[in-house]
Order: C-alpha cells, then sequence, then structure tokens
C-alpha cells in the first residue's frame, strides 16, 4: 500500500489561492504536528521564474511566508545583483511544513526524508501546472534531487541547463542557507559570488537572452 499524499486535497481547477487554503489543512505527512502552520509557496501569480527551496525555516513557519527569513534575506540580495525583480518571481518549497528539532531553546532545522517529500510532491506538481514557470530554479540538494532525480549533484551541475518536462528552463544552484553557514567571510564572499553567477544566468533565461 502507497503511503498518503496530499493527492486527494488538491482541489479541481486549481489556482494558487485555492491551492493555498487547501494546504492550510494538510495532514499527508506528520510534520503538521510539529509546524507552527502550512507555509505555501507565494509570489507573483504572473511568475516566469520559481524558485523551489527544500522547506520553510523557522521565521517562515512563524510568518506563513517562504524566504523571509537570513537566508530569504540573502537570496533578496543576491537575486538585486543579478537583475531579478522579486516581485516577478514566485517561491516555494518542496516541503510546506517546517522540520525541526530542539537545540536549547532554538529550533534546529532538520532534513525532511523521503517519505516527507513525496507527501508533499502534490503540492508542488499543481503549483507547477497552475504558473507553468518559463524557468524553474531548484536551490539546494533536497529540491534538486525532488524534481530532478536522486543522481543529481548540486556541486557538479550548478548552473547549468537541465533537460526536464516540468518547465522549457530547469537548472539548479546551492541553497542560500549554505552560504550563511561558511566558516568565514572570506569563502562566504566567494560562495555569494558564484551564487550570483548563476542567477544571473537565470536572469538571462528571464531576459531572453542565451548563456
Amino acid at each position: 500500500m502507497q503511503p498518503p499524499t496530499a493527492k486527494p486535497l488538491i482541489p479541481s481547477k486549481p489556482t494558487i489561492k485555492k491551492l493555498q487554503e487547501a494546504a492550510r489543512d494538510c495532514r499527508a505527512c506528520p510534520l503538521w504536528k510539529i509546524g507552527t502552520q502550512t507555509v505555501f509557496g507565494n509570489g507573483a501569480m504572473n511568475a516566469r521564474v520559481i524558485f523551489v527551496g527544500e522547506q520553510p525555516g523557522n521565521e517562515e513557519d512563524l510568518a506563513g511566508q517562504p524566504f523571509v527569513g537570513p537566508a530569504g534575506k540573502l537570496l533578496d540580495k543576491a537575486l538585486a545583483e543579478a537583475g531579478i525583480n522579486r516581485d516577478e518571481v514566485y517561491f516555494t518549497n518542496a516541503v510546506k511544513h517546517f522540520k525541526w528539532e530542539p537545540h536549547g531553546k532554538r529550533r534546529i532545522h532538520k532534513e525532511p526524508n523521503a517519505r516527507e517529500i513525496a507527501a508533499c510532491r502534490p503540492w508542488l506538481d499543481a503549483e507547477l501546472a497552475v504558473l507553468k514557470p518559463t524557468v524553474l530554479v531548484c536551490l539546494g540538494a533536497t529540491a534538486a534531487q525532488a524534481l530532478l532525480g536522486k543522481e543529481f549533484k548540486v556541486t557538479q551541475q550548478r548552473g547549468k541547463p537541465v533537460k526536464s518536462n516540468l518547465a522549457p528552463n530547469v537548472m539548479a544552484t546551492v541553497h542560500p542557507s549554505s552560504i550563511l553557514r561558511a566558516p568565514d567571510d572570506e569563502l562566504r564572499h566567494a560562495e555569494m559570488k558564484k551564487f550570483i553567477a548563476d542567477l544571473k544566468k537565470v536572469a538571462a533565461l528571464i531576459h531572453g537572452l542565451a548563456f
């Protein structure tokens, strides 16, 4: 018997608003028990580009919005440097609830497992089906492997076009949280520079340029 997924919750003739409303009560995996709320995708309803991360973090869980915490602020800065207007982008995650474990008084991110990612996949598929993006960007290994296969290596294939039926243009890069975890300022600066270079390739696709 297949484990339950969110598929039965997907509304007929979905819109992003209908999906957001339906996802509020999602119980397809146990993460709803520890997350404050479902953190569904959000952004431009006519977005040509979708960024997909792993899962919401602590700040996103509390706010109910994706990419509003430290990693989101770093992403905002990188998007601006790359010439991408955040208001024209849609942001979402492979998993819509915050998975965490206690560390003193803090809630520390814990990587979602395959069961949780699979349970949440119908939400992501529905978002892609509604928005039909021209460009799909996977941020980090979890999102990339969820969408592009378990063998996908972000370290080897970042910034390169990937053939996929998910969108006309697909690529992957690191998750901005990995830049925040860099051990020193010099490495963080170098990683940020590479991240912006990847996003400039996304900008070129959005603006109809070759790279």
